[in-house]
């Protein structure tokens, strides 16, 4: 039964990478196809923006970066709790709640951007019926936010897998030391 639990630990890795990297990637590419001042038309006190691309890839980012949170946790909580480590480092604390800050601003701004390039109609706008732009940096942010809510969550699951390892060498140390 041990193991298939040592498969279980790179694949889940792999798969927060993956959907990291692909939500990084979205990001940028939304960055791209956002709408642009020359998508914006007037008439009168009216405006209308079309929906652009970065409408679909922005959803996209939030629902594959929320996938990867969702893994990054779930392995955290494995790790901390399912293997028997119920003893949380301060490390461990600080990289679980930098991955849920990273991740909650980055969800606000993905979120925000990606529903600023929806259509929006004449004399309905985004907001009290004026028209929005996502200003130049927003996916991008959200980009980096990625990169470090990625990293953060790797950290605090690695953490606890290398205590656990050296918590297991520790006590087989004093275990055999005992035996002679």
């Amino acid at each position: 039964m041990e193991k298939q639990h040592r498969y279980i630990f790179p694949l889940i890795v792999a798969v927060i990478v993956a959907l990291g990297v692909v939500s990084f990637a979205l990001c940028i590419a939304a960055e791209f196809k956002k709408s642009q001042k020359e998508d914006l038309r007037l008439d009168g006190e009216f405006c209308y923006l079309p929906r652009s691309e970065a409408f679909g890839l922005g959803i996209a980012a939030l629902v594959s970066f929320s996938g990867a949170q969702v893994a990054g946790n779930l392995l955290v909580i494995g790790r901390t709790f399912v293997l028997g480590k119920r003893r949380k480092s301060k490390l461990v604390i600080f990289s679980v709640v930098l991955s849920w800050v990273s991740f909650g601003v980055a969800a606000i701004l993905m979120g925000t951007g990606t529903s600023m390039n929806k259509s929006q109609p004449l004399g309905e706008g985004w907001l009290d019926g004026e028209c929005y732009m996502v200003k130049n940096g927003v996916f991008s942010a959200s980009a980096i936010l990625i990169i470090i809510n990625v990293a953060s969550t790797l950290a605090s699951a690695l953490i606890n897998t290398t205590q656990k390892r050296q918590l297991v060498e520790q006590a087989t140390k004093v275990h055999a030391h005992g035996s002679k």
